[in-house]
């Protein structure tokens, strides 16, 4: 909005009255920004630089904007009105008209005005004038003109309509339905295939349209437009959608064809080429009438609609995010034709831009206006115009399910001029990271382009940019997740050199923080301390799960390499992954991991579980035994050295201090019984680290222990209590209980004080006996109904198993003292942000999400990974 008006006609004061002080961009307080003083006219010049970035920042984001200047000449308002084109947002004017000795008197009584000369007020008057017989020209969409100072101080406030194209207060649920091009009755097929019911009625007035269509309950259908042309009944679609949308029960945007369609109407000369003719023809026999419904009709259909709190936009030919809820002549000509190169291919058609393979927006995208074999996901975008006029079929997306319903083409009515099996003909916009190789994919000269889908050729390609620098990632868990610059470097390093193929890296699991240190003597871990933390969040109930000695794995794994190449668009690398919390493979015998995913998918074939859960892949979290397997150089290098030397060198002291004991030496008896303890100290560490070694020679040296079922196709189970996933797993390792090895655990009502206890003899008797100890867990996967999120898990760790983590004399007198000093707040905080990435980022995949944005999480996991806390903890 610019406010126009001469020196003292009261736009600051008109300003300040209407709106909030946010939305107005002042030229006065931007001179006194740069000059110190509002009334420097040396600074005109850098005062309107900074004008122009601040109106160019608020309209970048759609942010209503109020420029408060004399704007009386063009050239003034050509780099204003010019912004405003380039954000693609509607210029208003509204001209503050007041004679000139009224603005002579006001800045005659403002100090800071004095210094205007008497020739300013007249000459900006004569500008203003000029100015009126221009203003639409020069592209204004709204001019208002207040008439003295009456009429300005009549107005009290303003009314702020949203765009035609805002309905993000209406949630759906949608049909949407692609590009129907005449073909009524695979219309009708469709719309009852969707729960619609469709009739004829009797039409008892020439206005009236012979049909009615009653919705299913709370459901709307969604056109996508171009409903004429090519096909043998583009009247009775139109009478179908129009009714629709007359009773409410549809939406419709308008395509190309029904624009074109429109023009003819309104009197304009058109070409009849590309099914304009058959439409034509079919019209000539419709009432005047009813031409005259179908001209009001199309032309007030709106370019597109942002639905859904901003979540789903619909357009004919799509929309670029930066165009989404704006309005502008080159908004509504990218919603109708899309973006072209200016080139025509060998099928005389226009080369378009892929623009879907630069989207970066948050919005879900429908569209069509290019005929595509079958409906694809690219970057949370989606074509559904499969071609039914071209004897392919007629394609609806419902919203939000994001399910999709076809049916097929009665016949071939028109036949395409590029083949409907070619993929189109669509050029990346220059810079979007494609390689060389994978443009050779897309255009179908490679086998591999028919074997992946149009989203997992994008994903081909990682762009560093998504990664480097500062992140804040957005989940659903927490509202945000920040990235410092400094821990995704290091992440950026052991990605780009150590991890797996991306596209298997679903998911990274959270860190695990302790309990709070113990008070109980020789002790650093006890339950008490996890058991009062739950409490202290109002959990009532928690699952405590035995901890198995191993290493954290993630197992990702498909039916077979078909489906692994079908659901992750890996091809070659077998039916899929066991990989460490770092996203490193597990393996690095090829020959092992073959055996070992073999027998696991032998496993879930015998188990029913393909078939039980509706899959041909899944996701396990699990601990992958035993911990020397993937351990063996830490084991070596650092504990048995450990143990080695201390075994050697502390019997031989101490025979030494024993002897010299005899000697009556003062302070050597101290000396001796601290060496004996550290002696037998020793042992114990090496006794300690031993039960959880062994030889793997073979798959038969391993187990496995799966203890979270995290995803299947279609759905993940964050949603399910962790007893379902024990029971759940439990009946898989069933089927192989040689490799599979189901975890102990144990419901606990910490309302009960027999539960309490029981549970923490368990704990007792599982440390006693040489365990690690147990995980304390809320019953609910993710308890819901509290303002904070609760920790995933508490591990409490017994003696003997700390002995390794602390090294052999943790227990001796100071060392325990100084360890109780320990703190788990910085722990837990990590742990809960790494959770919240994990569940967005398998929650994301699983709903279709790209590469980028799930592979964002599994970053920011390792990348948080990097941050300096006690690896002890």
């Amino acid at each position: 909005m610019l406010l126009i008006g001469t020196s003292g006609a009261g736009k600051s004061t008109f300003a300040r009255r209407l709106f909030r002080s946010s939305e107005i961009v002042s030229s006065d307080q931007c001179r006194e920004l740069v000059a110190d003083d509002e009334n420097d006219q040396s600074a005109t010049p850098d005062a309107f630089a900074l004008l122009h970035y601040l109106v160019g920042l608020r309209l970048k984001r759609g942010l209503l904007t109020v420029v408060d200047a004399t704007n009386v000449q063009p050239e003034a308002r050509k780099t204003l009105v010019q912004l405003a084109r380039d954000y693609h947002v509607l210029p208003t004017a509204i001209i503050l008209d007041v004679p000139d000795r009224v603005a002579e008197d006001r800045n005659r009584v403002r100090a800071e005005r004095m210094h205007i000369g008497r020739h300013v007020i007249p000459q900006q008057r004569q500008q203003l004038r000029r100015s009126l017989k221009t203003l639409k020209a020069e592209g204004f969409r709204h001019i208002y003109h207040l008439r003295g100072t009456e009429e300005i101080d009549a107005v009290q406030s303003v009314v702020r309509d949203p765009l035609y194209n805002n309905r993000k207060h209406d949630t759906g649920p949608f049909d949407i339905i692609g590009d129907v091009h005449g073909c009524y009755d695979e219309l009708v097929q469709l719309l009852t295939k969707l729960g619609y019911s469709v009739e004829a009625e009797p039409m008892a007035d020439v206005r009236d349209l012979g049909v009615r269509v009653q919705a299913p309950a709370g459901r709307r259908a969604l056109f996508l437009g171009d409903l004429v042309d090519r096909g043998p009944a583009s009247p009775q679609v139109l009478r179908l959608v129009m009714r629709m949308v007359q009773d409410g029960t549809a939406l419709c945007v308008p395509g190309n064809h029904d624009i074109k369609l429109l023009r003819h109407l309104g009197g304009k000369q058109v070409n009849d080429k590309h099914g304009f003719a058959e439409t034509l023809q079919q019209l000539a026999g419709e009432s005047d009438t009813f031409k005259n419904q179908v001209r009001q009709f199309l032309d007030g259909l709106v370019s597109h609609y942002v639905l859904d709190g901003g979540k789903l936009v619909v357009a004919h030919a799509g929309l670029r995010e930066d165009m989404q809820g704006r309005g502008s002549g080159a908004v509504r000509a990218f919603a109708l034709f899309g973006e072209t190169t200016g080139e025509i291919d060998e099928f005389g058609l226009p080369v378009r831009y892929n623009w879907a393979s630069e989207y970066r927006g948050r919005a879900m995208v429908v569209y069509g206006h290019t005929p595509v074999p079958e409906p694809e996901w690219l970057n949370n975008t989606i074509d559904i115009d499969t071609g039914c006029v071209f004897g392919g079929r007629l394609t609806a997306l419902r919203y939000p399910e994001r399910e999709l319903v076809t049916v097929p083409a009665a016949q071939v009515y028109c036949e395409p001029v590029r083949p409907l099996s070619v993929v189109s003909s669509q050029v990346p916009v220059a810079g979007n990271g494609i390689s060389s190789q994978k443009n050779e994919l897309a255009t179908g000269n490679s086998q591999l382009s028919t074997q992946l889908t149009a989203q997992q050729q994008h994903d081909d390609l990682l762009d560093i940019r998504d990664v480097t620098g500062k992140q804040i990632i957005r989940t659903r868990l927490l509202p945000s997740v920040t990235i410092r610059e400094e821990n995704g470097v290091a992440a950026l390093e052991v990605m780009s050199r150590f991890a797996l193929n991306p596209k298997w890296l679903l998911y990274l699991p959270p860190t695990m923080s302790p309990s709070e240190t113990s008070a109980l003597p020789d002790l650093l871990e006890h339950p008490a301390e996890a058991f009062d933390y739950f409490r202290r969040q109002d959990v009532q109930r928690v699952v405590c799960e035995e901890k198995h000695m191993g290493s954290r794995v993630v197992v990702v794994l498909a039916k077979d390499e078909d489906a692994a190449r079908r659901r992750f668009g890996v091809v070659g690398e077998g039916p899929g992954k066991c990989y460490t919390r770092t996203g490193r493979n597990f393996f690095n015998d090829t020959v092992l991991e073959t055996a070992f995913l073999a027998r696991l998918q032998e496993a879930l074939t015998t188990a029913g579980f393909w078939e039980k859960f509706s899959t041909d892949w899944l996701c396990l979290d699990a601990e992958l035994l035993p911990w020397s397997a993937k351990a063996q150089e830490l084991i070596k290098n650092q504990y048995a050295a450990v143990a080695a030397a201390a075994t050697a060198a502390l019997p031989v002291a101490a025979g030494v201090l024993a002897q010299a004991a005899t000697r009556n030496l003062d302070g050597i008896e101290a000396l001796l019984a601290r060496t004996t303890a550290r002696q037998a100290a020793a042992e114990h560490y090496a006794e300690a680290y031993r039960r959880y070694c062994w030889p793997v020679e073979s798959v038969a040296d391993l187990r496995l222990a799966p203890f979270h079922l995290l995803a299947t196709e279609g759905r993940t189970y964050f949603d399910k209590d962790h007893a379902w996933h024990m029971e759940t797993l439990r009946a898989l390792c069933l089927a192989d209980e040689g490799l599979l090895r189901a975890t102990p655990y144990r419901v606990v009502n910490l309302a009960d004080i027999t539960d309490v206890e029981a549970a923490t003899q368990w704990w007792t008797d599982l440390t006693a006996a040489g365990g690690e100890g147990m995980v304390v867990k809320p019953y609910d996967f993710i308890p819901a109904g509290r303002k904070h999120l609760v920790q995933p898990a508490l591990k409490c760790r017994g003696r003997e198993y700390l002995r390794i983590i602390y090294g052999p004399d943790y227990l001796l007198p100071g060392n325990l003292e100084r360890l109780r000093e320990r703190a788990v707040k910085t722990k837990r905080n990590l742990a809960l942000r790494e959770f919240a990435l994990g569940v967005e980022g398998l929650e994301r995949f699983v709903a279709g999400a790209p590469l980028r944005e799930v592979h964002q999480c599994v970053f920011g996991v390792l990348a948080l990974e990097s941050e300096a806390i006690d690896p002890r903890l």
